[in-house]
């Protein structure tokens, strides 16, 4: 399955949508389009995985790397899932509590008000 990812801005976000499958193939293009967005200063992130059929622990290590360092720069990132069975690996691997899940674009934006 191939990787898609695409951004765009909605001020004062960025916002990374991600289609396909993240795994220890796909999460190395995945680890470098988020780190060339926050090199180039966006460190209010919005990655959405509507779109995502598989993520596996390599997956989630590149998203909470990338929330370490946004964190340390004092941005945010929030994950935008609706999906019960990416929701559930969220759940089983206590980062529900970590990261920001919203439903939408619009309310991971109003979480930060």
């Amino acid at each position: 399955m191939e990787l898609t990812i695409t951004s765009r801005t909605v001020d004062p976000f960025t916002v990374i949508e991600i289609g396909g499958e993240i795994d220890v193939y796909t999460a190395p293009r995945l680890r470098e389009s988020i780190v060339a967005a926050i090199d180039d200063g966006q460190h209010r992130l919005i990655i959405d995985v509507q779109k995502v059929d598989f993520l596996d622990s390599t997956g989630l290590g590149v998203l909470v790397g990338a929330l370490k360092r946004v964190r340390g720069d004092g941005g945010s990132l929030d994950i935008v899932c609706t999906q019960e069975r990416i929701l559930k690996i969220f759940e089983i691997t206590g980062l529900d509590k970590v990261f920001g899940l919203h439903a939408t674009v619009d309310e991971a934006r109003a979480a930060h008000g």
